[in-house]
């Protein structure tokens, strides 16, 4: 029992080195940079579902489910208006991403999953 304790332990702890030598020193940038463009007035899109959005959002953000999105591009103006997507794990944000990028927003930021915001 104590090995497969220390076997999971050892696992645990090189998992979490694994990540660490991953992150990127602009991840720890990516939520002020969003903050910031949200500030000088992009819109802030929130593309959980509308139950996850009900259960806690950002402030000012607008809900548009990445399912929907594509329907509804016309809520969020032309392809010129800078746009914020964050979601849970920025799985989803992603995916939203790649969406209004092949739609022609030109500006659009990932801020990734909502523990980001600063």
């Amino acid at each position: 029992m104590k090995t497969v304790l220390a076997v999971t332990a050892a696992a645990l702890v090189g998992l979490l080195v694994v990540a660490c030598a991953h992150s990127r020193p602009e991840d720890a940038a990516v939520g002020p940079e969003a903050r910031r463009r949200v500030e000088a007035g992009a819109t802030l899109v929130d593309v959980r579902s509308p139950e996850e959005f009900a259960a806690g959002h950002l402030q000012g953000a607008v809900n548009i489910p990445v399912d929907q999105l594509e329907q509804r591009l016309g809520e969020l103006g032309s392809p010129r208006t800078p746009v914020v997507v964050y979601c849970r794990s920025g799985a989803r944000s992603s995916r939203a991403e790649r969406l209004l990028k092949e739609q022609g927003f030109q500006d659009v930021f990932n801020l990734g999953p909502m523990s980001a915001w600063p």
